[in-house]
């Protein structure tokens, strides 16, 4: 089992340098504010169970590999509850290594943009002081969850 600690954050201003990105089709099987189970199809090249218990910033992780196969007998059983996005990956200088994860988010979710960070520990996560192209801090408001967003799409007044 592992723990992932990520702070979330609203992005407005896309940098101009973020690069292809690859996408990422993702259904949740089911989720509620403790549980969530999604598979995940990372741009056609491995696919993934992944199962979150916990809170917002830090929570359990456990992933399991899927073959194609497995993936797309599992898909139908995610109707009504997917995202679609393409994620880039932009290392945050002066920071020991730290990425920022930009997802541009298509579909019903078209014109979102998040920016998530993974901490390796507590104390580095609560250190963290984001860069000033990150925009509105949202690490702990459910409706910003990729669960939350793919059952109930975007959140009012955002």
């Amino acid at each position: 089992m592992g723990i992932e600690r990520e702070r979330k954050f609203l992005l407005h201003d896309v940098p101009a340098d973020l690069g292809p990105g690859r996408r990422l089709r993702q259904g949740y099987l089911t989720s509620g504010p403790e549980l969530s189970v999604r598979i995940r199809d990372d741009a056609a090249t491995s696919h993934t169970l992944t199962v979150k218990s916990g809170g917002t910033t830090t929570r359990t992780e456990v992933e399991v590999a899927l073959a194609a196969e497995q993936f797309e007998a599992l898909w139908p059983l995610t109707a009504g509850r997917r995202i679609d996005k393409v994620r880039h990956v932009v290392p945050l200088d002066g920071t020991d290594g730290l990425v920022a994860e930009v997802d541009v988010f298509a579909d019903s979710l078209d014109g979102l943009v998040v920016v998530e960070v993974e901490f390796a520990d507590d104390e580095s996560m609560l250190r963290f002081v984001p860069p000033d192209w990150f925009g509105r801090e949202v690490s702990d408001d459910p409706a910003y969850t990729n669960a939350v967003l793919a059952e109930r799409g975007l959140p009012d007044g955002r």
